[in-house]
């Protein structure tokens, strides 16, 4: 189909911008190696997981890790409850499905 000059069609679809706005947030935040491995970790924990855990098996000091766990929160991926000295993460239990099936989709195997 050729179209007269000038002319623009319609998209197939609307485009929500706070739906692409939360997208992005979420991919930017997985798009770290060092936040999607704790991702990974957390998604495969049964219960919350202590800040310190992090440290020893990542190799990296605290305040390198509370860093990366802070964009995870600040993307909502992920929450968090102090525990005396201790903040344990655990992944947001009110994850958007949406958000939840983007992080599997992210942390499936090769």
């Amino acid at each position: 189909m050729i179209r007269e000059r000038g002319t623009c069609c319609e998209l197939p679809m609307k485009v929500d911008p706070a739906w692409a706005k939360r997208r992005a947030a979420v991919l930017k935040a997985i798009a770290d190696p060092t936040r999607l491995a704790m991702l990974a970790a957390l998604r495969a924990a049964s219960e919350p997981v202590c800040i310190c855990d992090f440290t020893a098996a990542f190799d990296l000091t605290q305040p390198t890790i509370s860093h990366h766990m802070a964009k995870l929160h600040a993307a909502r991926l992920v929450d968090s409850q102090k525990r005396g000295l201790w903040t344990y993460y655990r992944l947001n239990p009110e994850l958007p499905s949406l958000d939840l099936q983007l992080l599997d989709s992210a942390l499936a195997p090769a």
